[in-house]
């Protein structure tokens, strides 16, 4: 049964298509972040192998939030591995096991790749009038934005890489 909260069905297939593709981009910053958490080497071990179990760890309540808010229109939260890996804007590199500098860097592109299409998103979906939604993905891009200074703070005095 579809909610009768004053979007249209149209308009919720849309906003649930969204939220599912941030679903499957957060899933895999997730995945990348718990990857880096695992095989990060060299002197900072201790500081980023820590550093990364946060972020990962505040990816994690994201994805949460993220699927309970499509239920919360109405629709399916994708879940399955396939899903994540066919929907997702950002890309895994299996296999690489980067140095501690471009791990820092990688996943900073990342962030700042979802709050780009935050920011679009954001505008879409006020436009078909849900605010609710819009909102949550402001406080979603605001937790990016956080998350992409602490991981600039961290590498700074390094020259920025990217992949």
């Amino acid at each position: 049964m579809s909610p009768n909260i004053g979007i249209s069905d149209n308009e919720h297939k849309k906003i649930v298509t969204i939220l599912n593709t941030l679903l499957a981009d957060e899933y895999m910053l997730s995945t990348k972040t718990r990857n880096y958490h695992w095989n990060v080497v060299g002197p900072q071990f201790n500081d980023l192998h820590k550093f990364f179990e946060g972020q990962y760890g505040e990816l994690n309540e994201v994805i949460d939030d993220v699927a309970e808010r499509a239920r919360t229109l109405g629709g399916a939260a994708m879940a399955t591995l396939t899903e994540f890996r066919d929907s997702a804007r950002l890309k895994e590199h299996p296999g690489q096991y980067p140095a501690a500098e471009e791990m820092l860097a990688n996943l900073l592109v990342d962030h700042e790749t979802v709050i780009r299409q935050l920011r679009d998103d954001v505008d879409t979906t006020a436009d078909a009038h849900d605010a609710g939604t819009s909102d949550f993905l402001t406080g979603l891009m605001e937790k990016h934005e956080k998350m992409a200074w602490t991981l600039r703070a961290f590498a700074e005095g390094r020259p920025p890489r990217s992949r």
